[in-house]
């Protein structure tokens, strides 16, 4: 408990899985310790090189944005604590919550193989879980993890691993890939909306500020 009664609450950063048809939440997944940085990259969507002069300042659809971290994972603590779990598997369950969202469950392995079995034709790829990143309040947003890395850095006696480091590499999925009627293309829609509102709210420049007086 911190010794300092009026100092924020803590939140966390992580991954809520929720199911792609109802938006019904599946599963939340808490980072343990909040990354210390995280790196954005929007690239804009234009017509493309060849598009004629008409098309100069159009846009095709929002950016394609893509968003890295690398999350710190330990048991120390949970050790000191004289966690159970920790002791028995040290942080294998964290970074299995973490894993298990980018595989296929084993049940809907084997209904796809019944099928090959069952002389089915045509096997449609198996739909996941919609994946959403929360971080704060203004970032609650779709995203499709394109990297997962872990790097396994210290063990307990039965190898199990208690330190680690997790990067993580998505991209943000958008109404062009959502659409606009499901649980997914809403949020999408509400996280584009706070960054217009967010952008509001900075003091505005004027062209006086750029030493160029009058107009443009």
């Amino acid at each position: 408990m911190t010794s300092f009664p009026n100092s924020p609450r803590l939140i966390k950063a992580g991954i809520a899985l929720l199911d792609p048809a109802s938006g019904a939440v599946q599963r939340l997944i808490a980072l343990q310790i909040n990354p210390d940085t995280l790196s954005r990259t929007l690239a804009p969507r234009a017509p493309g090189e060849t598009a004629d002069r008409s098309e100069a300042l159009r846009l095709k659809g929002p950016p394609v944005e893509t968003i890295k971290f690398e999350a710190d994972i330990e048991a120390a603590d949970l050790l000191d604590e004289g966690d159970t779990t920790a002791r028995e598997a040290g942080i294998a369950p964290h970074l299995a919550a973490l894993e298990t969202i980018v595989y296929p469950s084993s049940a809907q392995l084997q209904a796809t193989d019944a099928k090959a079995r069952s002389g089915t034709l045509e096997i449609a790829p198996i739909i996941s879980s919609l994946s959403v990143l929360l971080w704060g309040k203004n970032r609650a947003v779709p995203v499709r993890i394109t990297e997962f890395s872990i790097t396994e850095e210290a063990f307990d006696p039965d190898l199990n691993p208690i330190r680690a480091k997790v990067s993580l590499g998505m991209r943000v999925l958008s109404t062009d890939d959502l659409g606009f009627g499901g649980k997914g293309g809403s949020l999408y829609l509400a996280y584009q909306q706070q960054k217009e509102r967010l952008a509001t709210l900075g003091r505005a420049a004027t062209l006086n500020t750029f030493g160029v007086g009058g107009s443009l």
